[in-house]
């Protein structure tokens, strides 16, 4: 791929501070109304922040409470608001646009080696739609909250709740619409600006899977936004449609939730496998294995997504030759997913493997999604999702699959680019500290609720006093879940650290492959000085080119040297 070479001062002067997408333009207005894919992407990225420390602290409450089979400081009401302010939150402020909306809209143009997205306008538009979304959000809040869960379930959303449905909803449909347009300016971008000689065969990974979230985001998104409508015309009209009292099927409620629902765990996890098959190849020193086959892998996954809906309804009143249906297709869509964690291995395999604090990440994502995974097997199978269903194994498995998947893929992500991002190295022994703990943290949290879920605990109960044996775990998962939150405070700090106290990024600093590491850091705003040409293979490590970059690991852990495994 051809290389852009910085600019340097002259032997004895001050080095030359270049321009870049940071410091072009410093005014407020310059970053409210930017049309640079790169400062909405930091946009963005604060802002779904905010939102995470926002769950994150529902979650922390949700915790406390549980750790007495009595209950400690809300009564069940409250409760009931809690926790689906922590999932609502999470889901659609967080987890949905959190790798897509931030590494996605800054990296995809670059790896394509395009300037830009293809309708800037519209990506500005996309980030002013969600900040809107949240602050409807923390509206509902403030006047008391939703406390019909994630899900919205009529009738009770539409008939009979007198939280804040209304509010929480459009809070919702809003936020979905803000994906649509990122959805959107991503396929155009993939199809219509790749640099010349990138073809489809030369994108990284990443690039297909956005590719893949983006049909899904597409696709699905507007089946939920018109659900959640129906329920607001319901709500507010009284016109039966999914409650039974006014005539209408809450069933079908379920079919139309759950059709976008369920590929929305892809929208959450696809994004992460794309960032860990970039950290893998890197820190592995090697090729990707089998490409081809974990790209159209991740088609596969978006394709078998909308299909598997079904299984979240095995005891509802569908069939029990529908249940056998969703359940073989839900066994099926495994098998992409295992494709790549197969692939990720043997890529490491042999590989000059690189344990910094990115490929710790990336080796905790694979830990976790595949306990995710082989537990989904269970909820898949009919005979024991029966028992399952609406415990607290039901939790564990989401939280393992998308929270532990989509969490370490962001953070693995967010520190392999930041150096790319603000130019700025950050203290790798620190976190690689972090990565451990955060591991250690979630599994504590959430492999005590397998347990409980399989001896019958259900979710979303505020008081367990009928079965105080599982006191014991639910402090154990509190206690996880203190080592978690200390895990995702540390990188505010040293990151935050590295802002302004950092060592100088080079362009390069990994010594990885892409037309990412080609640009400046932090890049200039439009990206290349020229559009550059693609003459070699994304994945393509020389075999004389095995190590990273060794002032980058002088410069992260402090000690000059690069801790390295291999197999």
């Amino acid at each position: 791929m051809s290389s852009i070479a910085a600019p340097t001062s002259l032997p004895g002067e001050e080095p030359i501070e270049q321009k870049n997408y940071l410091n072009v333009k410093t005014t407020l207005s310059s970053w409210l109304l930017t049309g640079d894919h790169k400062r909405i992407a930091v946009l963005y990225l604060f802002s779904i922040f905010f939102f995470f420390i926002l769950g994150s602290i529902a979650a922390g409450l949700v915790r406390y409470e549980l750790t007495s089979p009595t209950g400690r400081i809300m009564e069940s009401e409250t409760y009931n608001k809690v926790f689906s302010a922590h999932g609502i939150i999470m889901i659609f402020f967080f987890l949905i646009p959190s790798i897509p909306a931030t590494f996605g809209n800054f990296f995809l143009p670059i790896m394509v080696g395009a300037r830009d997205l293809a309708f800037p306008r519209l990506n500005l538009a996309s980030w002013y739609v969600y900040v809107v979304a949240g602050i409807l959000m923390l509206t509902s809040l403030c006047l008391g909250g939703v406390d019909t869960g994630w899900t919205f379930y009529p009738p009770y959303s539409s008939m009979y709740a007198n939280s804040q449905v209304t509010l929480t909803i459009l809070a919702a449909f809003l936020a979905g619409f803000s994906s649509i347009m990122t959805g959107m300016n991503f396929i155009v971008t993939v199809h219509k600006m790749r640099a010349p000689g990138m073809t489809w065969f030369r994108l990284p990974l990443f690039v297909w899977a956005h590719y893949a979230t983006a049909i899904i985001m597409i696709l699905g998104t507007p089946v939920v936004a018109i659900t959640l409508s129906l329920v607001l015309v319901e709500r507010v009209l009284r016109i039966g449609i999914f409650s039974p009292e006014l005539g209408g099927d809450p069933v079908l409620f379920q079919h139309l939730f759950w059709f976008y629902s369920h590929p929305a765990v892809y929208i959450m996890v696809l994004p992460g496998m794309g960032v860990v098959s970039e950290l893998i190849a890197n820190f592995s020193r090697k090729r990707i294995f089998g490409y081809e086959f974990v790209a159209f892998s991740s088609l596969a996954i978006a394709a078998l997504g909308f299909v598997v809906w079904g299984h979240h309804m095995f005891i509802s009143t569908q069939s029990m030759y529908q249940g056998i249906f969703f359940s073989l297709l839900s066994f099926l869509v495994a098998v992409p997913s295992a494709i790549k964690v197969f692939n990720w291995t043997a890529t490491m395999y042999k590989g000059h493997v690189v344990l910094a604090a990115p490929m710790l990440y990336a080796l905790g994502f694979i830990g976790l999604f595949t306990i995710g995974g082989l537990t989904g097997l269970f909820l898949s199978s009919m005979g024991t999702n029966i028992h399952l269903t609406n415990t607290y194994f039901v939790v564990a498995h989401f939280h393992y699959v998308m929270v532990g998947g989509a969490m370490m893929a962001f953070l693995g992500g967010l520190h392999y680019w930041w150096p790319k991002m603000f130019g700025r190295m950050y203290a790798d022994n620190w976190a690689q500290v972090t990565a451990l703990l955060s591991f250690v943290g979630f599994n504590l949290t959430f492999m005590p609720q397998f347990i409980i879920g399989w001896m019958g605990m259900p979710r979303r109960y505020h008081y367990y006093y009928f079965a105080p044996e599982f006191q014991a775990y639910h402090i154990a998962s509190s206690l996880g879940a203190s080592v978690l939150a200390v895990s995702l405070i540390l990188p505010v700090f040293y990151l935050g650290h590295s802002l302004k106290y950092g060592p100088k990024a080079p362009p390069n600093p990994w010594g990885a492959h892409g037309l990412e590491w080609q640009t400046d850091s932090p890049p200039i705003t439009s990206n290349f000085e020229s559009i550059p040409i693609v003459t070699d293979e994304v994945y393509d490590f020389p075999e004389e080119r095995t190590e990273p970059d060794t002032h980058l690991a002088a410069a992260a852990t402090g000690n000059g040297k690069a801790k390295k495994g291999g197999s």
